[in-house]
């Protein structure tokens, strides 16, 4: 065993004794070692029950013959990081969770990890480090929150809570109202209840072979959710005997599955970030360009919270993951050869699935439109791409073309958008937002989220080089590569440029002529870092492209 290295024979004596301090049994030290990395915490409600997911895993593991051993990972809420400096902080924590787990994995020699994440930069995080570290590794998130009533029945989530804040500004709800929303739009434990990033990556750590079925959907407060930590528990130890690593699970056919199901779920922008980074802690490079054309003949098969009015909790009524890819294989779009973390291939994996609700999981031939959900649009205001939740966008935005009204801080965006500024037609461009620029490449909730809540979200677009929430809706195209403060085309923007978007024909187009872009160009200097101290102005120095994941070098 890999644990033999702080275990075995006389030379490890020391090691031993200290093993003893834990508390530890020579029994339980013949046994395989499998770290439990659990992300509980206090502040965010997606971790606040992974408690009771580490017990029950742990209680898996010694059910099959292994000595659990448990450490953490840190996790930050994005709700509450979010409109503020805390957000820049939010994305940066992926490599800390990355580096961190590497580490105590290395220096304790662990035969198996089981991970037991959650929210939205958990899950990558534990990914990366699951690919790196490359010994026996299963995942089982917390689970989905559930959707939230209002006092009239109309079922609610964190969407629509920051919404509300914009139709206050309008002058649309009260405060009363908002504290309606305040109320109801969370009511239990949990991911956030729509496909936003945390339940879009727990749903896709599924689909890439990483998580048993049901990983994305058992809601964090139903006794299957236990039932399912249990069974992980037990797997890892198959894991182990049978040496199935990371790597011979995560292929790329594996990630070509993923993309594929992401588009038919209609997951997070945040995942095309995400899942090239994933891919390059395997050794393998995912390009955007990659993204369009496996969404070209993906159909989009659900709608969930924000880009429709049902939830992950319906999801999982209606067979979830495991339905959605049962539906793209009738087509033959996944790749079910590939080995998981069953030790089965995904196609024995399918054997017996249903779609228990047609209505929820559209049928492969009637989609709710017959390309993915996520578009890359590229054109000479983003050379290397950016992302757009294309099933989250009003049919009559999918085309658009405005003004730019230009905000080099999301700050100044929200002012400008609640004092009334911002009008049907408009462009907002928010820029020096990206990994360097932010830095950290802040998510743009508030801001898209006022635009849609005032009224504005069929006839307003908005485009940065920071991110969104998987939580935004409406024409909100984030990672704008190059950023701006690397000298990208939308450094050179001016307030009343003319913008063209054309999301079916996945382009993105400033309407200046090359003579004056040239001439801004020449006149372009890069603004002085807005932070310069600490781990931000490290992880400035270290970021690269958004385009590529965003991934440290």
């Amino acid at each position: 065993m890999r644990s033999d290295h702080v275990k075995k024979g006389v030379p490890t004596a020391p090691n031993r004794s200290l093993f003893y301090a834990l508390g530890y049994t020579r029994e339980e030290l013949e046994r395989p070692l499998i770290g439990v990395v659990c992300s509980y915490n206090e502040i965010v409600p997606g971790h606040m029950n992974l408690d009771k997911i580490a017990e029950a895993v742990k209680a898996g593991i010694r059910c099959a013959g292994g000595t659990p051993i448990e450490f953490p990972a840190i996790a930050v809420c994005d709700g509450i990081a979010m409109g503020h400096v805390g957000m820049k902080y939010s994305l940066v924590t992926r490599d800390l969770i990355a580096d961190s787990t590497e580490a105590m994995a290395m220096a304790h020699q662990f035969d198996g990890l089981v991970m037991i994440p959650n929210c939205d930069k958990n899950v990558p995080g534990l990914l990366m480090a699951a690919a790196r570290v490359n010994i026996p590794t299963i995942f089982c998130s917390g689970g989905p929150m559930l959707a939230g009533r209002l006092n009239d029945g109309r079922r609610t989530c964190l969407s629509h809570m920051f919404e509300a804040v914009g139709g206050y500004y309008a002058g649309k709800l009260d405060e009363a109202g908002v504290e309606e929303y305040e109320n109801a739009a969370c009511p239990t434990c949990g991911s956030c209840s729509g496909m936003y990033t945390a339940n879009s990556m727990n749903c896709l750590t599924e689909a890439i072979g990483m998580g048993l079925a049901g990983n994305g959907t058992i809601p964090a407060v139903w006794s299957a959710r236990l039932r399912l930590a249990k069974h992980a528990g037990m797997q890892i130890m198959e894991l182990v005997a049978k040496d199935i690593k990371p790597r011979d699970i995560m292929t790329p056919a594996a990630f070509h599955n993923a993309e594929t199901v992401d588009m038919a779920l209609g997951c997070s922008t945040n995942t095309m970030l995400h899942l090239p980074a994933i891919a390059h802690e395997c050794g393998i490079e995912l390009d955007l360009d990659l993204s369009n054309q496996i969404s070209s003949k993906t159909p989009n098969l659900c709608h969930l919270a924000p880009a429709g009015d049902t939830y992950m909790e319906d999801l999982e009524r209606a067979g979830g993951v495991p339905a959605v890819m049962m539906e793209l294989n009738k087509k033959g779009l996944l790749d079910t050869g590939v080995l998981t973390c069953t030790g089965k291939t995904l196609g024995e994996n399918l054997e017996g699935v249903v779609n228990r609700d047609p209505t929820l999981i559209r049928p492969i031939d009637d989609p709710y439109s017959p390309d993915g959900g996520i578009a890359v649009l590229k054109g000479d205001l983003a050379p290397e791409g950016c992302v757009v939740k294309r099933s989250a966008v009003a049919p009559e935005m999918m085309r658009h073309q405005g003004p730019a009204r230009v905000f080099d801080s999301e700050e100044e965006a929200i002012e400008a958008i609640y004092a009334g500024k911002i009008h049907a037609g408009d462009v907002v461009v928010i820029r020096y937002e990206g990994p360097k620029g932010g830095p950290g490449m802040r998510e743009m909730l508030n801001p898209t989220s006022a635009i849609c809540g005032m009224g504005l979200g069929e006839s307003v677009a908005l485009i940065t080089d920071g991110r969104f929430s998987g939580a935004t809706r409406g024409a909100s195209i984030g990672h704008v590569c190059p950023e701006a403060a690397q000298g990208g085309p939308i450094a050179l923007v001016e307030e009343g440029d003319q913008i063209a978007i054309d999301i079916p024909a996945c382009t993105i187009r400033l309407l200046v002529d090359e003579e004056v872009l040239a001439a801004r160009r020449a006149a372009w200097t890069c603004p002085e870092p807005k932070i310069k101290t600490g781990y931000l102005a490290r992880y400035a120095k270290l970021v690269t492209s958004a385009a590529r994941g965003a991934v440290l070098e």
